[in-house]
């Protein structure tokens, strides 16, 4: 990874847009075009790993990449959801140069990148992407912070509708392809657990799940199951990227 790369081009295309990136004026965002490819992002594909160097920055606009913390069990528990609102790597704007947990890509989609390098220097260059960065920064600690919260002091099936909203929120349509055994690894408890609390939820109309696809049935029932995370981290998103000011164009294949 990188793999199957092609330009990036500026042109409307909905559904596509990453919200960092679409917030950039166009001079600003004129630094990154140059630079910008595109690139698949297949399931299970490792973006970065604990202790490695930052070689690629991505910015998503469809699937969704977990941040992970690893245990020396290799036990893992998602710290952070990234997707089209999000960054991977977004510290080398900074001058980062390590990471400090797994980025692994956990729905397939699609994103931009260019080289932690060329994001560096752009950074350098341009206040606006710098304050950006270290906004997006912060944004990210805030999510961390409040995942620690919510996986010590809330019930399992508030979690489980908190994370299946933030995950829908990375995807196009109503059907998330999820196993449960994933569910529980992100979740850190046991798959059985899951299926417990997944029945629940599919009893009382919130979802439908088979074969490991899991479809939205009540959004608005979701989110009033869901604990108080969910709205916290969309909240402090929206900040971030106001939707009122995201820009009219959207990153999409071209040359």
């Amino acid at each position: 990874m990188p793999y199957g790369t092609t330009p990036v081009a500026r042109q409307f295309g909905h559904g596509k847009s990453n919200r960092f990136l679409a917030v950039l004026s166009p001079r600003d965002f004129s630094l990154l075009a140059p630079h910008l490819r595109t690139t698949t992002l297949e399931r299970g594909v490792m973006l970065h790993d604990v202790g490695e160097e930052i070689e690629h920055v991505y910015f998503p606009h469809t699937g969704m990449v977990s941040l992970v913390a690893v245990m020396q069990s290799g036990a893992t528990v998602e710290t952070a959801t990234i997707g089209r609102g999000g960054v991977i790597g977004a510290s080398a704007g900074l001058g980062a140069r390590w990471t400090f947990g797994r980025a692994i890509v956990q729905l397939p989609g699609s994103a931009a990148w260019l080289s932690a390098a060329q994001f560096h220097t752009a950074a350098n260059e341009c206040q606006a992407i710098r304050d950006l960065v270290v906004r997006y920064n912060d944004l990210l600690l805030a999510q961390v912070q409040q995942s620690v919260a919510c996986n010590a002091l809330h019930a399992l099936e508030a979690r489980l509708c908190r994370w299946l909203l933030q995950t829908h929120d990375c995807v196009d349509g109503d059907a998330i392809p999820l196993t449960q055994e994933f569910l529980g690894q992100m979740l850190g408890v046991r798959r059985t657990t899951v299926t417990i609390a997944a029945r629940l939820l599919q009893s009382a109309g919130l979802i439908r799940y088979r074969r490991g696809l899991i479809h939205i049935v009540d959004h608005a029932a979701l989110e009033e199951v869901a604990c108080e995370c969910y709205a916290v981290v969309r909240h402090n998103l929206d900040k971030v990227f106001p939707v009122a000011h995201l820009n009219k164009y959207a990153l999409a294949d071209g040359t």
